[in-house]
């Protein structure tokens, strides 16, 4: 490095003026619901004929959430939380087990969950892992008559299970977006 170099300022690879939900990394920070949100890991999903999807774990210094993002024909947004499945119901495991695929509606604290999609594809533990980190990944989608509130089963293999709970967003609720400080 040259002196004249050492003496440029660093300058940031995102416009901080026009940041969105695509442009989110580990590190990130956003605003959400009147609270600031940094993004600890992020992970990506491969569904197949070349369709991917990021989902990034964020926490607010006391909770942890999960933002998904997906761009399908439009931009979609879920803010959810894991659940365990007893909370759903407390046979839920076994049925999981025994079926291999849940019941056709649900309800959670009074919310009706209908279903409405099941996914298989592979996951990866954070965006820059190698080409063999893939695990192969099944997904429930169920969502409420409003289309508002979601709910997903998630099945790692024969008889391991994640569910989480939580709601679309609008990309406008996301706000404030700025980058991780480089070192």
């Amino acid at each position: 490095m040259g002196l004249f170099d050492f003496f440029k300022k660093k300058t940031p690879d995102y416009d901080v003026t026009n940041m969105s939900v695509h442009d989110l990394d580990v590190g990130f920070i956003f605003d959400y619901d009147l609270e600031t949100w940094e993004v600890k890991e992020a992970y990506e999903y491969d569904w197949g004929s070349n369709f991917f999807s990021r989902e990034y774990k964020v926490s607010n210094g006391s909770e942890i959430k999960y933002l998904s993002v997906e761009e399908d024909d439009d931009l979609e947004l879920c803010w959810t939380e894991k659940i365990k499945l007893a909370k759903i119901d407390e046979d839920l495991h076994d049925e999981l087990i025994s079926r291999q695929k849940p019941p056709k509606k649900l309800v959670i604290d009074g919310i009706k969950y209908s279903f409405e999609d099941v996914s298989t594809g592979y996951f990866q533990n954070g965006l820059n892992r190698d080409e063999n980190a893939w695990e192969e990944y099944r997904c429930w989608d169920f969502e409420d008559k409003s289309g508002d509130h979601i709910l997903s089963i998630e099945q790692w293999d024969d008889e391991s299970f994640e569910a989480s709970i939580g709601k679309n967003l609008k990309e406008f609720e996301i706000s404030n977006i700025l980058p991780a400080e480089k070192n």
